[in-house]
């Protein structure tokens, strides 16, 4: 793929968040931060400040440093990740309820319940308007949610 496309086009982007997913999926948490990042340069010249490529690249940032259990620095790209889907995508938009789903368990990780609960009822209240009662992923976020009301 080198040769084929200049080092800085898109479509090489698109395979380096492949790699970078391969090698989070088996815990390589190093590479997989490697990959995602040589991503980001290049959504970074590549894009404007607000696309929603950028946040979706910050979101598997964070999501590697979650599986590290560095759950500030975390935080830290699931927030800037928010911040652009906030700006850029309709408020019932299932990527932001995605956000506030990974802030909260990010927050529930760190021992903040109260937080963790407020961004994962925001997460409910997304999905329950955007997705058919049947998804898996309202019952996965009510899971999520009972867990954090049983730690407070």
């Amino acid at each position: 793929a080198k040769k084929a496309l200049p080092s800085n086009h898109p479509d090489l982007a698109t395979s380096y968040v492949c790699i970078g997913q391969v090698y989070n999926n088996r815990g390589d948490y190093s590479k997989a931060l490697e990959f995602y990042e040589k991503a980001h340069k290049i959504y970074e010249k590549a894009l404007p400040p607000n696309h929603p490529s950028l946040a979706t690249s910050y979101n598997n940032i964070g999501g590697v440093y979650d599986g590290m259990g560095d759950y500030s620095k975390a935080l830290e790209f699931y927030e800037k990740s928010l911040k652009i889907r906030e700006k850029a995508l309709p408020s019932n938009h299932p990527d932001l309820a995605t956000s506030y789903n990974n802030i909260g368990m990010a927050y529930s990780d760190k021992g903040d319940y109260s937080k963790a609960l407020s961004f994962l009822e925001k997460a409910l209240s997304i999905r329950q308007k955007s997705l058919p009662s049947t998804h898996p992923i309202i019952k996965e976020t009510k899971d999520n949610i009972d867990y954090v009301k049983k730690k407070m």
